[in-house]
């Protein structure tokens, strides 16, 4: 079964996932923006052994520290999906413009794309590809647990901006209405900033897409 802790890092508190399956312990950690030695503190306390970086999208506070841990631990990166190869390029200006140590630079070791599976263990994880926010942006789902990491698509009460380059309103309300509200109402999602929500209650309350 997938496991899963959240560690707020960076000054813009992005959640920081480390994600496991917890009969083999291998995991992956989602959205290394920084802090690299308290996600290694968290890894270690919890006893997981890190297999790979999973990247939902390449803004700085989610993807700063990819290039760092991938070097260091020896780690692929997986994703985003190639629409977000200019933010990637982009890093060290983004890293400038919003005060972060500098980003060291990277290539994905896999790209993904709709539909695409991932693995940890015996868990296997789905790959929505979400743009809106971003025009690489994918999400991870976990069917079996009901748990879907969505970066910055969706928040609790919210959602994601769409006035970066490459931002879309009307194409970040597809992404949502037709790509996570089907996992399912009960569905527990971890946004990439703020406390956890499910896509039920956000599909009544919420001031952005509620009833839709």
């Amino acid at each position: 079964m997938l496991r899963y802790e959240t560690i707020p890092v960076t000054p813009f508190a992005q959640n920081c996932s480390i994600v496991w399956c917890d009969r083999t312990m291998e995991a992956a950690v989602i959205d290394p923006g920084g802090e690299l030695p308290r996600r290694r503190a968290e890894a270690q306390r919890l006893g997981v052994k890190l297999k790979a970086i999973w990247l939902t999208h390449a803004h700085i506070d989610h993807a700063g520290g990819a290039g760092t841990l991938a070097r260091e631990d020896d780690l692929p990166i997986i994703g985003p999906h190639p629409g977000d190869q200019f933010w990637i390029d982009g890093l060290a200006q983004q890293s400038k413009m919003f005060g972060f140590p500098a980003a060291e630079p990277f290539a994905p070791t896999r790209w993904l794309a709709d539909g695409d599976r991932v693995h940890l263990g015996e868990c296997e994880l789905a790959v929505r590809h979400c743009p809106g926010h971003t025009p690489g942006h994918v999400v991870f789902h976990d069917a079996a647990t009901k748990r879907a990491f969505v970066g910055d698509v969706l928040f609790a009460g919210s959602m994601g901006r769409t006035d970066f380059p490459g931002g879309d309103h009307d194409t970040l309300i597809a992404s949502i209405t037709r790509r996570l509200w089907p996992m399912g109402d009960d569905t527990v999602f971890i946004p990439g900033h703020g406390p956890e929500s499910t896509f039920g209650r956000e599909r009544r309350t919420s001031p952005y897409v509620g009833g839709t």
